[in-house]
């Protein structure tokens, strides 16, 4: 994990503060590069694996992370595909309900695991497949002619929030398997003795990203926030104790350059609603930092799943 001292808001700032916020991001890219080459390096030894399985929860940035993979184990000679489990999401009307009777979009019922496990069997099997794609605005996965067929040395790195859930892969050899979890896992320090958790971090992403791409307000994420949480104890937080490898996802910078994306947004949540005091203490831990530009971030930073411009296809 990043040391304790990088992870000190008072280090972060006087790297900014001095004119080294390039070094600054460049550390940060530097540590998730180095993870990355040494899971790599640990696929590439196992000879039988044919399928990585990337799980995180919400906003940890598992799609730039199976896209940044990819890289690596093209530099070690494979030849990567990257999946996401969204595609084989359910249609909105068969989505499960919970106990509220509310739709449970974060249950791995909400996946058609029948129809998963068949397509993986056939591509590990050789066989060509119609690949899906998931239209969220409709709440539909759709056939648009896409088809899939892996190479001898190919190898599929699936991402998802249930990608090391068992019920996904019970009748698929355990030695074709490779499992990662990703997620932040290094707190950010605003005195020494308070914390910024890394759940507050991933909140931050999600919010930045919902008010990018999918028009949601600030307020609106906070409330649906404790249901995402929910949801990631009882479907993800189970399982991570099977992986194979963790990547830490933190990036020492983040928090800086998403103040930039959220601070103004995160200002308009009113005084009276429910999501107020979540919205003031978001403020509070920005108020820490000392903002950075994006312009100081590479386009296949993980950060730019969630604030905008990557190179890779993350939605």
């Amino acid at each position: 994990m990043i040391n304790k001292i990088q992870r000190r808001v008072a280090y972060i700032n006087e790297m900014i503060e001095s004119g080294h916020a390039a070094e600054l991001v460049a550390m940060g890219e530097q540590y998730h590069a180095k993870q990355l080459s040494r899971i790599a390096r640990a696929i590439c030894k196992r000879p039988n694996v044919r399928v990585v399985l990337i799980c995180g929860p919400s906003s940890s940035g598992k799609t730039s992370t199976s896209h940044r993979l990819c890289l690596e184990l093209l530099a070690q000679g494979k030849q990567p595909v990257a999946l996401s489990l969204d595609n084989w999401y359910l249609n909105g009307e068969n989505i499960p309900l919970d106990e509220h009777g509310k739709r449970d979009d974060e249950s791995v019922y909400a996946l058609d695991i029948r129809q998963f496990e068949e397509d993986l069997k056939a591509l590990i099997a050789g066989k060509e497949i119609a690949l899906p794609t998931f239209n969220f605005p409709k709440e539909k996965r759709e056939y648009l002619g896409d088809t899939l067929q892996l190479e001898s040395d190919s190898i599929l790195v699936i991402e998802g929030i249930h990608a090391l859930n068992p019920i996904l892969t019970e009748h698929i050899d355990a030695a074709c398997k490779y499992k990662i979890y990703a997620a932040p896992m290094s707190p950010v320090s605003l005195d020494g003795h308070k914390w910024v958790p890394t759940h507050v971090h991933r909140l931050l992403r999600r919010m930045s990203r919902d008010l990018r791409t999918r028009g949601k307000s600030p307020q609106q994420t906070i409330a649906n926030w404790p249901s995402v949480r929910k949801g990631e104890k009882q479907w993800i937080e189970p399982f991570k104790k099977v992986a194979d490898a963790r990547f830490d996802t933190s990036m020492l910078y983040e928090l800086p350059a998403i103040r930039y994306t959220v601070e103004t947004a995160l200002q308009t949540v009113p005084a009276a609603a429910d999501e107020y005091k979540i919205a003031a203490q978001l403020l509070f831990y920005l108020s820490f930092f000392e903002g950075l530009e994006a312009s100081y971030i590479p386009r296949t930073s993980i950060l730019r799943e969630f604030i905008g411009g990557s190179q890779f296809n993350v939605g």
